[in-house]
This record gives C-alpha cells, sequence and structure tokens, in this order.
C-alpha cells in the first residue's frame, strides 16, 4: 500500500513515521524545501496533559498521555523535569482555580519552589508542580524525526514539491497541511500565535514556567545555553508571519514577572503563524474517501500529533474508526 503524507510539520511527519513503521509505503511530500518549516516550528513543545486540562477537554489529556511515552521513548527528545505553575501573590485566586481543573500535581511553598528553581528563590510563595510532564525544542524534535523518515527504505520524500506534481497515485492520502487545508475542511478556522526568544546569561530554569494571570498569562520554555522561548497570545485572526508590538510588550513584561533578569534579555527572535482549530478546539480525523485529514490540533500540536498520527495509520492500514476524534458526519465537504 502506498500512502501519501502532504505536509512535513509535526502532525506530518508523525503521520509518515507511524505509517512507515506499520510497514506502508510512504511518500512525504512539502511545499517548503525542508520539513518543519510550519506553525510546528514557533511551538512552545511543552507536553503537557495534565496542565491543559486547566482550559481543554478531558480528551486532549487523554490523548496528550501518548505524547510522553512517544517523545521520551519512541523518538526520545524530550526532558521530562515537570511543569511548575506560579502566580504573583495578589493572584492566589488564579491558582486555586487552575488547582481545581487540573490534575497530577503537588502543591509547593516558597521553600518547594526554591528548591526545584533556585533562581525563583523568595519570589513565589506557592505553586504547583506537575512532575510528570516534559518538554522538547520543537525544531530539535522535528530534525529527529526527519532524520529518522530519512533513513527508512519504505519513505520516499519530496520536500519543495507539490502532490499534484507527482507522478505516482497512492492508495490514500493523509492530509497534514494545517490551516492551508480550509479548502477542504469548511469548519477549520485560524488561531494567530506569537513567541519571542530570549537569551539571558543571568537565569536558569530547569523546566517550564506557566504564570498565571487573568488577562496577561504567560509561559517560559527553557531550550538550554541561556535560550528561553516566552509564549501565549491567542489571537482570533489568521494574519500570519507578523508579530505586533503590544504582543512583545506583552509577553516580554509577563516574562519580566517571573524573573527581572528577562527585561535585560537579548531578543533573539520572534515568530507567529495561524494554528488551525475547529469551533470546538478539538482535534479531527476526518474521511473523505481515500484522503484522512489530520486536523484541528490548535496550540497542542506536539501534545496530540502522535496519538492522532496512530489512529491515522489504523484508519488507512486497517479500516479501523476512532470514535473519539472521527464524527460519523463530520460535515466536511471537499470543495468543488
Amino acid at each position: 500500500m502506498l500512502a501519501r503524507v502532504i505536509g512535513a510539520g509535526v502532525a506530518g511527519l508523525c503521520a509518515a513515521y507511524a505509517l512507515a513503521r506499520a510497514g506502508a509505503q510512504v511518500e512525504l511530500v512539502e511545499r517548503q524545501a525542508t520539513a518543519g518549516q510550519g506553525c510546528s516550528r514557533f511551538a512552545g513543545g511543552m507536553i503537557a496533559p495534565w496542565c491543559e486540562l486547566e482550559s481543554a477537554e478531558p480528551l486532549v489529556a487523554e490523548l496528550g498521555q501518548e505524547a510522553l511515552a512517544f517523545w521520551t521513548a519512541d523518538v526520545p527528545v524530550a526532558t521530562v523535569a515537570g511543569t511548575l505553575v506560579v502566580a504573583a501573590p495578589r493572584e492566589g485566586a488564579e491558582l486555586f482555580d487552575f488547582a481545581r481543573r487540573t490534575d497530577h500535581f503537588e502543591r509547593l511553598d516558597g521553600a518547594g519552589v526554591a528548591g526545584l528553581e533556585p533562581d525563583l528563590a523568595e519570589r513565589f510563595d506557592a505553586a504547583l508542580y506537575f512532575a510528570q510532564e516534559a518538554h522538547l525544542d520543537p525544531r530539535a524534535a522535528m530534525k529527529a524525526l526527519a532524520d529518522r523518515l530519512a533513513e527508512m527504505p519504505n519513505v520516499v520524500r519530496h520536500y519543495g514539491a507539490v502532490a499534484e506534481s507527482l507522478a505516482t497515485s497512492p492508495d490514500w492520502t493523509v492530509d497534514c497541511r494545517g490551516f492551508a487545508a480550509r479548502d477542504a475542511l469548511a469548519r477549520l478556522r485560524g488561531v494567530k500565535g506569537e513567541m519571542l526568544v530570549l537569551r539571558s546569561d543571568e537565569i536558569s530554569l530547569s523546566r517550564p514556567i506557566r504564570m498565571l494571570h487573568p488577562r496577561r498569562p504567560v509561559y517560559v520554555v527553557p531550550r538550554g545555553e541561556g535560550v528561553f522561548m516566552v509564549g501565549a497570545t491567542m489571537i482570533e485572526n489568521e494574519e500570519r508571519a507578523r508579530v505586533t508590538a503590544r504582543s512583545v510588550v506583552e509577553l516580554v513584561n509577563s516574562a519580566f514577572a517571573i524573573h527581572p533578569a528577562f527585561a535585560e534579555a537579548e531578543i533573539v527572535e520572534t515568530g507567529s503563524d495561524v494554528r488551525p482549530a475547529y469551533p470546538d478546539n478539538l482535534p479531527r480525523l476526518t474521511q473523505l474517501g481515500k484522503t484522512i485529514y489530520i486536523n484541528g490540533l490548535y496550540r497542542h500540536g506536539f501534545l496530540l500529533a502522535p496519538a492522532l498520527a496512530r489512529r491515522a495509520a489504523e484508519v488507512v492500514l486497517r479500516g479501523a474508526y476512532f470514535p473519539e476524534v472521527m464524527d460519523a458526519d463530520s460535515g466536511e465537504r471537499a470543495s468543488a
């Protein structure tokens, strides 16, 4: 069986890997010259299924737990150091509400925070610690997957190409184009996300820090060698590749609230892109004929891609059906 995977972001790479490991002949087609050039490259890379229960449905946490095994055992690029959730003393209600909505954490006092992150000593008197969660560098993770695919004899990669230009006729197509698939998925919408990459030699963190705030929550993810990714924005529009001054100011101010050293940090990179989402912000496998779409991963790309890819491979190779992510009547129609 020949399966063609369109798109080499995290969803497409995971899908190609799942299909190839199951024995299918795989064509991976990517319009860009290399893999990993879509919105996946701007992700935070937090494999945090239990933290996500704060605003996501239980299904996201259930599927996300598969990602912990995938990114730590199957493709071991993630670091299991947990997630630390903090709030300013005046925002204690935010921490209480976060604890009420989530699971798999322990409560820490100020000494506990300092024990985990010495550079945050005396800055927070309470926190939640999700010890089983992990984080990764999205670009390194996608490179690791792409490198594995390059070594597999049953995978052919077509970078800098479009599917319509290929002479082969696949048995199945797995469409992983993200927001670009709105031509076929009528309910798909775009949610813009913005991020900063900062460098500072004055602070060291070992794990992602989530700072709660009713208007400006933020997360800081360490990338090693004094480099940190800062993100949190979710904007309901479909503009690409434009980071606003307002967002830069808000992200820096929020990072400063975690540690003042971030105010003097070097801005290494800014980035933005549009993440694909359905109205309920839950992922879908949508089958239209012999094409199956992996889409709607919203802001959970690395958390959900392994589980969706495994299920898509089961649909393609064994005719499986997964009611948790497949609608009997999805309401989608291919464009005329």
